[in-house]
């Protein structure tokens, strides 16, 4: 993105606040300025209209140039310039006005196409002054809007995509130079010479354009008339530029020999076309198909000058004037975006769903939301974000509920006065919610603040949204942090939550005196008085804004982003987030036992994220623990902590730990020595600092019959459990809930009964379609051919070698499978094959069960799930299914399936 630095954005506020500096106001005082002046002011406003609809929304800021005391208009020519970014849609949806003394504002709701386009199928995604886009129409050449621009690009987009590659249609027959026998301009543009005053036999039309030379600049002229009509040609179907034809009479005129070069003139046409920037949607990165012809002009036999002609064939992608007029805010500044930019956001959709996902659900949709909104999924038969908002932050009519109630008991207890100066705040406000937190700046993902005591966001009727922060003395910097803090909220619940109403969050500090009675503190921050539009007029719009807080409080990247090559959000179900939300300074150690496929790893990833802005750490300071180098370097490609194995834990010291989060403990060992109590210690080192031990275990999921070297049971307290399967399918869930059954019945020696009992509570989202597919006494050539053979089918389907994984049950295993799985591979085209130390890469994963603990993919097979220790058949079976996202093959090899029944009887 380009700087424009004469705009800024305004810090003190918790809103995008652009101030433009000094702008004339009133239709009557903008005529009297000079038109460079105008057109000046009017630039500046319209680059901050234009960034700050494709931002989420926000305040653009004027000085007043003129005196009038009185109130003023905008400005004719302004509010014309504002409805050209806003496709002509009614004004006041996106634009609200209000002028305070020398000071005039306007409050500019996010860009959004939900509501607002009269014709609905144009649906640009972002807004822009000007698409540099052509296209020809009849005799005439037109510059498209953003949304004749929309609808231009998301039909060569589409063709692209259906047919491969799309080729230059050839439409137009002067481009067919096999009509020459019936087409008179392809005869008359094959003469190497033109008679001056020579009348053309036929007229301009949609694929003829007359031309006459410039009297002066003529290079120049020649050049910004290829800026717009070549692009027109290439954009629509192609055709002539005529250049030296006066296009009423047709007469030729040409260009006077002493005034142009011929050959310079030539050289600078090519070179401006060549300069145009050209964009494709296939795999075919061809060039702009021209031809340029520089004709003579005689004179009464002798040469008077020149002619040009251009022909130009219609181009697979688009072709661009110049850079299209577009701003967005990037940090503290306004930004004007490049092509590619421009084009990637104006033609991004949801991603294609169909085979890869089908059984997802839409929770947020990109044909709706704001500019920078991504899609936002959740599987099929989990909380809706609708379900989520009425269990986690209802509104009651009549009534205002604080919510959750166990913080707000903790609060109020622990805290004298507190709750008497948060309830005189709330006092005037009869519907509503209040959202208390320890840090609402840690649930967005920003620092923790020293000395708040709480933040508590108040969703109230006939109000705009209020930030609450209570410190617990005064303190010059409470008020920025504030600020701060709302400032992202806001961002977040439109450009990530999708919020599509007039938004802003007022804030207030508030702190308690140590000495006496609560206290309110006067400090506001800079403010802006907001229109009533601004505020919540009823439970259906309270309500909405509340499903835009789910997603912004429970959203995290999905798996899929890696899959579908763009980034997808997926929603913490409501008891991951409730433990997800615990404060942790309470909460210092959590043993969390989760069914397989319950979502452990996702829960210690966010977990590791809140412990850096709690408590402000460094990325060495948190420590991830698991058994397997594969998980490990899964982990550790995230960035937000130091990842080790159990092993590398107990071989090395770590005096800059002070956070340590166990995942997939259940597969630990004590044969190196015993990591819990070396975990504990380092936890413990400094009573006065809390620092963090969570433990995420599964013993369905146990791979050994050694001593794993946990607690015992009765000392895995504070103890939560997740029970609800998010990521299988439904057969694939039915299946391994029968699994489960059988680990229960039948568990190895060296885990305790009791936990195992959860598989009874076990709940997944039903209806999910996906595969199971068992098949037994195979041969080891038939194993490796079915999968070849459901690989390239798959592929063929959509899917991808990064969605597959083939798992066995050894590492011995994998090596006797390699080879001949290679040479099956190969035999249909297939070779990309790896091992699960690299999941980042477009390749079919060959590993072991144990190895792949804690990670997953779209299409698991498994091949006879078979082991030396018949305790924890089962055990290897249940993590074997629950690896699997969508379609589930197991292969029992011959014999090894009537071994694997005389091991478990």
């Amino acid at each position: 993105m380009e700087k424009h630095s004469r705009l800024a954005i305004k810090s003190s506020y918790s809103d995008l606040v652009i101030n433009v500096g000094k702008v004339t106001l009133g239709e009557s005082n903008r005529k009297k300025l000079q038109k460079v002046q105008r057109e000046k002011e009017k630039v500046k406003v319209i680059q901050a209209a234009c960034a700050l609809l494709n931002s989420g929304g926000g305040v653009i800021q004027l000085e007043m140039a003129n005196n009038d005391e009185n109130l003023v208009e905008m400005g004719l020519d302004l509010e014309a310039a504002l409805r050209t970014l806003i496709l002509f849609s009614n004004l006041q949806v996106f634009f609200k006005t209000k002028q305070q003394g020398k000071c005039y504002y306007i409050f500019v709701k996010s860009w959004s196409t939900d509501t607002f386009l009269e014709d609905i199928s144009v649906k640009p995604r972002i807004c822009s002054l000007s698409s540099s886009l052509y296209c020809r129409s009849g005799t005439s050449v037109f510059l498209m809007d953003s949304g004749k621009a929309f609808s231009f690009l998301k039909t060569k987009k589409t063709n692209a995509k259906s047919s491969g590659k799309e080729p230059s249609r050839e439409i137009s027959k002067v481009i067919h130079p096999d009509l020459h026998d019936v087409d008179p301009t392809y005869c008359v543009f094959q003469k190497d010479h033109f008679e001056r005053g020579e009348v053309m036999p036929f007229p301009e039309s949609q694929f003829i354009e007359f031309k006459q030379f410039a009297t002066k600049h003529i290079e120049q002229y020649t050049k910004d008339t290829i800026l717009e009509y070549i692009p027109a040609f290439a954009n629509t179907e192609g055709g002539y530029l005529v250049i030296g034809v006066d296009d009423k009479s047709r007469k030729v005129l040409g260009c006077a020999k002493e005034n142009v070069d011929r050959d310079s003139l030539k050289k600078k046409i090519e070179e401006a076309i060549q300069k145009l920037s050209c964009v494709h949607f296939c795999q075919c990165q061809c060039q702009i198909d021209f031809t340029v012809k520089i004709l003579d002009v005689l004179d009464k036999g002798e040469l008077y000058g020149y002619a040009c002609v251009i022909g130009v064939k219609q181009f697979c992608g688009a072709v661009f004037s110049g850079v299209p007029s577009s701003w967005m805010v990037k940090g503290k500044d306004v930004c004007s975006l490049t092509t590619e930019e421009w084009l990637s956001m104006m033609v991004d959709t949801d991603p294609d769903l169909r085979q890869l996902c089908k059984d997802f659900e839409s929770q947020l949709s990109l044909s709706n939301s704001p500019p920078q909104s991504r899609p936002v999924y959740s599987k099929k038969g989990l909380e809706h974000k609708k379900d989520l908002q009425q269990l986690l932050f209802p509104v009651t009519p009549g009534c205002l509920k604080y919510t959750p109630e166990s913080l707000q008991k903790e609060l109020f207890l622990q805290n004298e006065g507190l709750e008497e100066l948060i309830n005189r705040q709330i006092d005037p406000f009869s519907q509503g919610i209040l959202i208390l937190s320890t840090s609402w700046a840690v649930d967005l993902n920003l620092e923790e603040k020293q000395g708040v005591i709480c933040d508590a966001l108040l969703i109230a009727q006939n109000r705009p949204p209020i930030l609450y922060t209570v410190l617990r003395e005064q303190d010059a910097e409470g008020q920025s942090y504030c600020t701060r803090v709302a400032f992202t909220l806001k961002q977040k619940l439109v450009n990530m939550g999708g919020y599509t109403g007039n938004l802003c969050i007022t804030t207030k500090v508030l702190h308690l005196s140590p000495e006496r009675s609560a206290e309110s503190s006067a400090g506001s921050g800079s403010v802006i008085d907001y229109p009533s539009s601004y505020h919540l007029a009823d439970t259906q719009q309270m309500e909405a804004l509340l499903q835009s807080l789910v997603i912004v409080l429970l959203g995290f990247r999905s798996l899929l982003s890696d899959q579908l090559g763009c980034e997808v959000l997926n929603l913490l179900t409501a008891k991951q987030y409730k433990i997800f939300s615990k404060n942790l300074r309470k909460n210092k150690e959590l043993f969390i036992h989760g069914l397989p496929g319950s979502g452990k790893t996702i829960m210690a990833t966010k977990i590791m994220e809140k412990i850096r802005n709690t408590f402000h750490c460094k990325t060495n300071e948190i420590l991830y623990i698991c058994e397997n180098k594969p998980l490990k370097n899964f982990i550790r490609d995230k960035n937000i902590c130091q990842a080790v194995t159990r092993k590398s834990f107990m071989k090395y010291d770590f005096t800059h730990t002070q956070h340590i989060i166990i995942d997939e403990a259940q597969n630990f060992r004590t044969e190196d020595g015993d990591w819990y109590r070396k975990a504990k210690t380092i936890t413990q080192r400094d009573t006065d600092c809390p620092r963090i031990l969570w433990i995420f275990l599964d013993y369905f999921q146990t791979s050994h019959v050694e001593d794993i070297g946990l607690p015992a049971l009765s000392a895995q307290y504070p103890r939560e459990e997740l029970t609800r399967v998010v990521r299988n399918a439904d057969q694939i869930a039915r299946y391994l809930q029968r699994v489960l059954q059988r680990v229960r019945k039948n568990p190895p020696r060296n885990i305790p009964h009791e936990p195992l009992k959860m598989c009874l509570e076990a709940k997944w989202a039903r209806d999910v379609q996906g595969t199971l597919s068992i098949k037994k006494n195979l041969t080891l050539n038939a194993i490796v051919m079915y999968v070849a053979d459901t690989c390239k089918l798959l592929f063929e389907r959509g899917y991808s070698p990064k969605d597959v994984a083939v798992l066995v049950s050894t590492a011995r295993d994998v090596k006797k499978y390699q080879q001949e799985l290679l040479k099956a591979m190969r035999k249909k085209g297939i070779v990309c094959l790896t091992n699960a130390n690299d999941m980042g890469g477009d390749h079919i994963v060959l590993d072991s069960v144990r190895r792949f603990s804690g990670l997953e993919r779209s299409i698991v097979f498994g091949i006879h799930p078979s082991t030396v220790k018949a305790a924890i058949l089962y055990n290897i079976l249940a993590c074997l299914v629950s690896r699997a996202n969508q379609h589930l093959h197991i292969l029992w090899q011959r014999d090894v399936e009537e071994e694997f029944q005389t091991k478990t009887g």
